[in-house]
């Protein structure tokens, strides 16, 4: 219906004569909304006070003259000018079962764009360091990462979804060191475990795969490995020191191939475990794309090549630095290091390179909040590379507190006392993780509330939803047990007949949901269709009730038009709601 609007507004704007507004001032989009009050009518448009100074006109003026240059059209009853200049439209009653029958028809696909025309989009989310199992905040930028996925493809956008893996640099050595020393537990040996090192009980599981794999040749006395070793925290030693050596000794007692043997293994054990995780929640990606390729397909070596051809480049102390000060960061950064290993920095532009590369019109990063300084920095490498900073759009998540009985619950991943997104998964359900990680706005923090999030009650708003859904089946039960089945096209005959105020608000409401998946995709707020669903919910509890109260209003009656048309309303409703279920990936029952 809003298309419609948009439609003869411009048709109006187009058969203005040129005195009134000059052709070349009438561009840009139309932004037609809907009104805060059905008093005001069912839309509004600002066209009047854009074009006004172009038109030399009072606002209201224009808005006059767009009026009277609007086409007919049945859907429109009335026609107003209010406040400074708006248009408000009054929608027939047709307009609105019109749309109905739409919903029915179209089924799960409606309030998709029906042709896609939008940009080709690389969303890369989630992309955890493999050290460890995904925990709570990982959850939350997996729920989003794949909710706004949903959204854009909706929305009519061509959508790849990428896990970039990080599996090259120091993290990954300390991981595989920590791997072998339990290793080398297992096999009675009584090594030293750095306090840097990653103690969660996930590893014991890769340690023992580690010894079937390799039985006792990685293994290694224990006297061997400490030797020389310096102190560790808190015994008066620097623990990143420690493990630094640590690592060397690996190293040096595995013999490089060995030592990425058992980087290798770590690292197949823990994306497999996340791989695994992220599939039981129903994500999944297009790609995992590893860090370590970047070296090995030449794409490092590329970006680099195009920085110094651009004269993006000087040689500094013996390392390779980026004029990055020139394009909006506060320093410039070192992309070859005088040994000539290459940054994490030369890595990261490489990566959104070759994005560009692979053909993405627009590159979407879901990162954490405190990746702030990030954004500034890959813009001003893309744009140092030849390519517009603007195509990069990185969304930060804020960070996630899960409470249980009232209390915080910690999480650090070296202690290994977090826990897991499997175990909140575990203990919640997938749809209450799903449903819970994108019920606020990704810049505000998120209080988890694991009772509120397993109650079965009205106050818990996911079963509220559900439960919506849930209750036009019974209705359809209901039905059948009296041997009766809804018929459609008579229902759709007398929609007319629905004129009680809940009936006309629940009609009005599930119209809406087009519009709202266009801005939430828009706004990549996938809780701007959480906030619809709430309120379809409410609207269609409303209406049940209010059977409950008046037999009249009742869905079963035994007038047959009345019954089938209060059916389609119905079915309408339950089909709006599982439609957006499905897009933040919540499952629409039909029990509760």
């Amino acid at each position: 219906m809003k298309a419609t609007i948009e439609k003869l507004v411009g048709a109006a704007l187009a058969a203005l004569p040129e005195d009134l507004l000059p052709a070349a001032a009438r561009h840009g989009a139309i932004e037609v909304e809907r009104t805060r009050e059905l008093a005001h009518g069912d839309y509004a448009t600002n066209v009047a006070l854009r074009h006004a100074k172009a038109a030399r006109k009072n606002p209201r003026e224009l808005a006059q003259a767009i009026a009277n240059a609007l086409p007919a059209d049945p859907s429109v009853t009335r026609v107003e000018i209010a406040g400074p200049g708006f248009i408000n439209f009054h929608l027939a009653p047709a307009a609105y079962h019109a749309e109905l029958g739409r919903v029915l028809e179209e089924g799960a696909a409606y309030g998709h764009r029906a042709v896609a025309g939008g940009e080709k989009i690389l969303l890369e989310f989630v992309s955890a360091n493999p050290t460890g199992p995904l925990h709570v905040g990982h959850g939350r930028h997996a729920a989003f990462g794949a909710a706004l996925g949903n959204l854009l493809a909706a929305a009519g956008h061509a959508v790849s979804r990428e896990f970039y893996i990080n599996d090259a640099g120091r993290q990954v050595d300390i991981l595989a060191a920590s791997v072998w020393l339990r290793y080398l537990e297992r096999l009675g040996e009584a090594v030293p475990f750095p306090a840097n090192g990653y103690k969660g009980e996930y590893l014991r599981p890769i340690a023992a795969a580690l010894e079937e794999r390799f039985g006792r040749t990685l293994a290694q006395p224990a006297a061997a490995v400490a030797h020389g070793l310096p102190k560790d925290a808190p015994e008066g030693g620097d623990k990143e020191v420690f493990v630094d050596a640590v690592i060397a000794r690996a190293r040096e007692l595995l013999g490089e191939p060995g030592f990425q043997g058992v980087v290798n293994h770590a690292l197949e054990g823990m994306v497999a475990d996340i791989r695994g995780d992220l599939a039981e929640m129903g994500v999944t990606f297009d790609r995992w794309y590893s860090e370590r390729s970047l070296a090995t397909s030449g794409a490092i070596d590329e970006a680099l090549r195009r920085l110094e051809a651009h004269g993006h480049t000087y040689r500094k102390d013996g390392a390779l630095w980026f004029r990055a000060s020139q394009f909006g960061d506060d320093e410039d950064r070192v992309v070859e290091r005088e040994n000539g290993v290459r940054t994490y920095f030369a890595s990261d532009i490489a990566y959104h390179l070759d994005k560009r590369l692979r053909g993405f019109d627009r590159l979407i990063d879901v990162l954490g909040a405190d990746h702030h300084g990030y954004v500034a920095r890959v813009r001003g490498g893309l744009a140092a590379m030849g390519e517009p900073a603007d195509c990069l759009e990185v969304t930060l998540l804020q960070l996630v507190s899960l409470y249980r009985g009232g209390e915080k619950v910690a999480m650090g991943k070296r202690e290994g006392n977090f826990v897991t997104l499997r175990q909140l998964r575990e203990e919640v359900g997938n749809d209450a993780c799903r449903f819970y990680f994108v019920m606020r706005s990704h810049d505000q923090h998120l209080d988890f509330d694991l009772e509120l999030a397993k109650s079965r009650s009205a106050e818990n708003p996911v079963y509220y939803i559900q439960y919506a859904h849930a209750r036009v089946a019974s209705v359809l039960r209901q039905l059948a047990d009296r041997g009766l089945a809804p018929d459609p096209a008579a229902g759709r005959a007398a929609l007319a007949r629905l004129e009680a105020p809940h009936e006309k608000r629940l009609m009005v409401t599930i119209s809406r949901l087009p519009e709202v998946i266009e801005l939430a995709a828009a706004t990549r707020a996938p809780h701007t269709l959480v906030n619809y669903l709430r309120e379809l919910a409410t609207d269609f509890h409303g209406a049940y009730a209010a059977g409950n109260e008046n037999p009249d209003y009742r869905v079963i009656v035994e007038d047959a038009a009345l019954r089938n048309a209060r059916l389609v309303l119905v079915l309408a409703a339950r089909q709006a709601i599982a439609n957006g279920l499905a897009l933040l990936g919540v499952s629409a029952p039909e029990t509760m």
